[in-house]
């Protein structure tokens, strides 16, 4: 395998580490116990679902048209680089904010979360250029790879550090999540390095193409997808249901912890639950390739999405740790099935000659889709005064998701 294979996938094992331990476990639990300390549960779930929002929001808003000068311009490389050192600066910044400002906390999480979605709508971008004609799926699958690998060994140190912080010299968990924010940042960072001295930069679209005109042309390419999409109804009806159902699985994985804290789980059953996840999620993923090739990936969604809102019934009412642990395996077990078949159901769907263009503007969708939920359970946890009414909101997701599914036409055949 080429030097700037390894590069460009070692981005993602930098990068994962960031979604896997701040992202989904240890901000949620630091927000709400130290820089949001003496808060009332639900405005602190209120102030964490407003942040995620913002972020996917502002990812939603600019990221069509900087990928799109990044295509025109062939800036890829140098979006993803600095979108990289801004990530990493502003996690290295949280180090230093105080307990109580909760303000300071949730901007330099914003912007950092921003640097991750950016990084990676540039760096998806970038795997055509960099893939061996004829090898986009296994490279695509090594870029997988690296991230769950690389982002399940930081978790597990961070994991290690938090339960066990006299192993490092360390006084309390407390410390060790400060630590942990250094080592996040510097992970990320260096990890950034293959790709920055392996990987070329992709070649431009034209001679020279400066930043305003890229800008207005790849405005101009992004309405013209935007125009294809909707001439082909099925496809147009499942982005739709897509976006509003994925948005309801991105919810779960960033605000369980959130909601657990807020109904007085302590925070090893929380941390081990995540882990649980991820041992149970990978061999799951594949009984869910599985059951799709048996009863078609349309009727396998539409079973881990009844699963999706049991859980969220079950866990309006859960009162033990053992339970939460349940809840984990069950999100487990249809996480990464749910994300997988949604993918190949949409390539039953488009058209061969437009697979490219369309599966840019379905990625698109899958990087900023955390938009409604967290503002959803914030805001639902803030106006009732109850967190466990504000994890039931999610079926919401769930019901319109499903209800849209209903209307996407079969595919006459088995792929496109």
């Amino acid at each position: 395998m080429q030097r700037k294979v390894w590069g460009w996938a070692l981005y993602y094992w930098g990068n994962h580490a960031f979604t896997t331990s701040i992202i989904t476990v240890f901000f949620p639990i630091f927000f709400k116990d130290f820089w949001s300390s003496g808060a009332d549960v639900t405005v602190s779930t209120f102030r964490l679902g407003l942040a995620n929002s913002v972020a996917s929001l502002i990812v939603a808003v600019s990221a069509p048209l900087l990928g799109a000068i990044a295509d025109r311009g062939g800036h890829a490389k140098k979006f993803l680089l600095a979108s990289a050192l801004l990530g990493s600066l502003m996690v290295l910044g949280l180090h230093w904010v105080p307990q109580g400002a909760w303000q300071w906390a949730a901007l330099f999480y914003v912007l950092a979360s921003v640097g991750y979605f950016w990084g990676n709508v540039f760096g998806d971008s970038m795997l055509v250029a960099v893939a061996e004609p004829g090898k986009l799926d296994i490279t695509s699958a090594i870029g997988y790879f690296a991230g769950y690998l690389g982002g399940g060994l930081f978790l597990a140190l961070g994991v290690a550090m938090s339960l066990k912080p006299q192993w490092f010299g360390l006084a309390d968990a407390a410390e060790a999540v400060q630590i942990l924010l250094i080592l996040a940042a510097i992970w990320w960072a260096l990890f950034s390095l293959p790709l920055m001295l392996w990987v070329p930069s992709p070649p431009r679209a034209a001679a020279h193409v400066p930043l305003t005109v890229a800008a207005r042309e790849g405005l101009t390419q992004f309405v013209e997808t935007f125009r294809h999409i909707r001439g082909y109804k099925p496809v147009f009806v499942f982005l739709a249901a897509y976006w509003v159902y994925i948005d309801g699985v991105n919810t779960v994985i960033q605000m369980a912890v959130d909601y657990g804290k807020s109904i007085g789980f302590g925070t090893s059953d929380l941390i081990l639950a995540v882990l649980l996840v991820q041992f149970v999620g990978v061999p799951a993923a594949l009984v869910a390739g599985r059951l799709g090739e048996r009863i078609g990936p349309r009727r396998a969604i539409f079973i881990g999405l009844a699963v999706y809102t049991f859980v969220s019934i079950y866990a309006t009412f859960m009162q033990s740790p053992w339970e939460f642990y349940l809840v984990a395996a069950m999100v487990g077990l249809v996480q990464g099935g749910v994300q997988l078949l949604s993918r190949s159901y949409f390539a039953r769907l488009v058209p061969r000659e437009r697979a490219g263009e369309f599966f840019g503007f379905y990625n698109m969708l899958g990087e900023f889709a955390a938009i409604i939920g967290p503002l959803l359970v914030g805001t639902v946890s803030y106006l009732t005064g109850s967190p466990r009414v504000s994890i039931l909101s999610v079926i919401i997701l769930f019901a319109v998701g499903a209800y849209l599914l209903r209307f996407v036409e079969e595919p006459k055949s088995a792929a496109p």
